[in-house]
């Protein structure tokens, strides 16, 4: 086992990654921060904006200045689960079937409009996503440890789209909404690439061993049983409603734990803190809540109702 680092120096590895990726990516702090924490929580993270809110950018982006192998699919209506994958192939010179790793195979997968493609060929990522492997006829084939999926869709369209199913919601840790830019970093973006047309190559900062260590320092963060108390009352909540008609599993309760536990070592600290779970709760939750018919004809919105249950719901002191 790796020995970690310190937590002063996870906090200053995590600022030197922020301001790396802010060379190329203009804003998008709050998004380059959830992202680490999902890293570090072992997490997945579906990414919905408008279409030119440099959400690839932002993968590639963080991928690179981790030092993470970077995997890409487009997703489209005639991709297939082999398409993302891989495949036995006979060979005919050795007469032996050869594995033909797809795309899957790697650190850091970004699923590009994963709602264009259709349930089945989605369904192929559910094992890759819970499991950490994949598993070809018959045989099984780990992924590697920090193996993340970055998903996007576009919430704009909604011809020719195929909405995920509640199943393959769950696996994600974190959903993010991007927004349009404010008008001081638009400009920024303009200036910047309106003279160079695409960002400076990304030198990574993080090497394998680095990244192992800071893992067995998230490792040792307290999680106290009032804050794991604190959790299952939001969890419980959700379940409670009356504006909705499925709440979050307890799934959703070990992932945000975990979260929290991620966050609270990159802030520097051993211990979780009630803030770390505020901060939180609102992109591990707002994707698993399935509102009441009646919610939907008043026009609430899961956002909403998530605040509202942050807001009621007692925090320990």
């Amino acid at each position: 086992m790796s020995e970690a680092l310190s937590l002063s120096a996870l906090s200053d590895l995590a600022g030197a990654i922020r301001e790396r990726i802010a060379r190329a990516v203009v804003g998008q702090d709050s998004a380059v921060d959830h992202l680490l924490v999902a890293l570090f929580a072992r997490g997945h993270v579906l990414l919905e904006g408008p279409p030119g809110t440099a959400k690839t950018l932002l993968a590639q982006s963080f991928a690179a200045t981790l030092g993470l192998q970077f995997g890409r699919i487009q997703f489209t209506p005639d991709l297939m689960p082999g398409d993302i994958l891989g495949s036995n192939l006979f060979n005919f010179q050795t007469s032996q079937f050869t594995l033909t790793r797809g795309p899957i195979f790697c650190d850091l997968l970004l699923g590009d409009e994963i709602n264009r493609t259709p349930p089945k060929t989605q369904a192929a990522l559910l094992e890759a996503m819970q499991e950490r492997r994949v598993t070809l006829d018959g045989t099984a084939h780990r992924l590697p440890d920090h193996f993340m999926v970055v998903a996007t869709q576009n919430p704009i369209e909604s011809q020719g789209v195929y909405p995920l199913p509640e199943a393959q919601l769950d696996r994600f840790l974190f959903k993010l909404t991007i927004p349009y830019p404010d008008a001081q970093e638009e400009a920024r973006i303009i200036a910047r690439y309106g003279a160079q047309g695409s960002p400076e190559p990304i030198t990574p900062i993080l090497s394998r061993d680095q990244l192992a260590a800071a893992d067995a320092t998230v490792a040792g963060i307290t999680l106290a049983q009032p804050l794991v108390d604190y959790i299952v009352r939001l969890i419980r909540a959700t379940r409670e409603s009356a504006d909705l008609s499925c709440g979050a599993s307890p799934r959703a309760g070990v992932l945000l734990a975990h979260a929290a536990r991620a966050r609270a070592a990159l802030a520097g600290r051993d211990y979780v803190l009630p803030d770390d779970v505020k901060a939180l709760a609102p992109a591990v939750l707002r994707h698993r809540l399935l509102l009441s018919p009646a919610a939907e004809i008043e026009g609430r919105q899961a956002e909403g109702l998530v605040a509202e249950i942050i807001a009621r719901t007692e925090a320990p002191r």
